[in-house]
């Protein structure tokens, strides 16, 4: 339906009178609004409606000519932004922008000591994210947890995770996403922080669900065993065994820890003795941001954990951890030693 008049009063009233989902109303003019402008857009909702419009028309002598759209997403090059959270004009709302790719705001209470960081998940936000899976549920990812935590500590002044113990899985929903809520607490008399994550659904009606919960604190201890000399020297150790990694995660996914690109990044490993040697890096395309350790560049490191069978059959994921500290942020390769 066009409404060819001064105004959209009769698509107005029209809307209300036909009961139909597949109906199109389509005032050609509107008041206090230029008329061109309106025009042409009218002629486009009536071009996405499926009414034929004669464009070579309407830009007869005006020098226009047609031009091959841009690619869209199904051809593998986007022209938007995917991933990242910003806070746009957290200020204006009384919080600081956190500057990371999973939390968005910091926000410090009156009269406490305590901070909290807030963001939101999304396996659609964060697409790497739907790349870690166990049978069909998508869960974020334990070293998700670390970097939260490490995070937040950087917040406050404390470098070390001393502890970090996961209570609870973090389920992504199919459609949607999860609030999250990051909180450090006043520290106790040894300087050590309290530190607790939290999320629920994007109703507010729902409950806060308790993730994990840890300390932090200022102290670093970057010392493996007393032994540096396998990252300073040769590499992969002289007596070392290369590992053959082929079908290793069809293996994984059998077992049910189904991973996608993002998390495919062990990419060599030996054994030597008790020790297994491994080299990850983040796929392409994948880039480490803001994090302090990428978490899918993190947990692929872990891998090297089932490559050493100390793990037995099944799935296996980390649920404790401690003594966590990241000297160099940013990077995109590792190499690693499991003990």
């Amino acid at each position: 339906f066009v409404e060819i008049g001064p105004d959209g009063v009769l698509s107005g009233m029209a809307r209300q009178s036909v009961v139909s989902e597949s109906a199109v109303f389509v005032p050609f003019l509107r008041r206090n609004r230029p008329e061109a402008v309106t025009a042409v857009t009218a002629l486009g909702r009536l071009h996405v409606a499926g009414v034929p419009v004669d464009w070579s028309r309407l830009y007869e002598g005006s020098g226009a000519r047609r031009v091959d759209l841009p690619t869209y997403a199904f051809q593998h090059q986007d022209y938007w932004i995917v991933g990242e959270q910003h806070g746009a004009d957290l200020e204006s709302i009384g919080q600081e922008p956190a500057d990371h790719p999973l939390l968005s705001a910091v926000v410090d209470p009156p009269d406490s000591d305590s901070v909290i960081l807030t963001g939101r998940l999304s396996s659609h936000a964060q697409l790497w994210l739907a790349d870690h899976a166990v049978g069909d549920t998508v869960l974020f990812p334990g070293t998700g947890f670390v970097e939260l935590a490490l995070r937040a500590g950087r917040e406050v002044g404390c470098s070390t995770l001393e502890e970090l113990t996961l209570e609870a899985p973090l389920v992504l929903p199919e459609h949607g996403g999860v609030a999250l809520q990051v909180v450090v607490d006043a520290p106790d008399d040894s300087g050590r922080r309290p530190v607790t994550v939290h999320s629920r659904g994007e109703a507010t009606d729902l409950p806060w669900v308790r993730h994990a919960t840890g300390s932090l604190t200022t102290a670093v201890d970057n010392v493996v065993d007393g032994d540096t000399a396998w990252s300073t020297g040769q590499w992969p150790p002289a007596d070392a065994e290369p590992v053959d990694l082929k079908g290793f995660y069809e293996d994984m996914a059998e077992a049910g820890l189904e991973y996608g690109p993002a998390f495919r990044g062990l990419t060599a490993a030996w054994k030597s003795g008790e020790h297994v040697f491994a080299e990850a890096g983040l796929p392409e395309g994948t880039e480490p941001g803001t994090f302090a350790l990428h978490p899918a560049l993190f947990d692929a490191a872990l891998h090297g954990v089932a490559v050493a069978g100390v793990v037995g059959e099944g799935a296996a994921l980390p649920f404790a951890w401690s003594g966590v500290s990241v000297g160099v942020v940013g990077v995109s390769v590792v190499r690693v030693r499991v003990s």
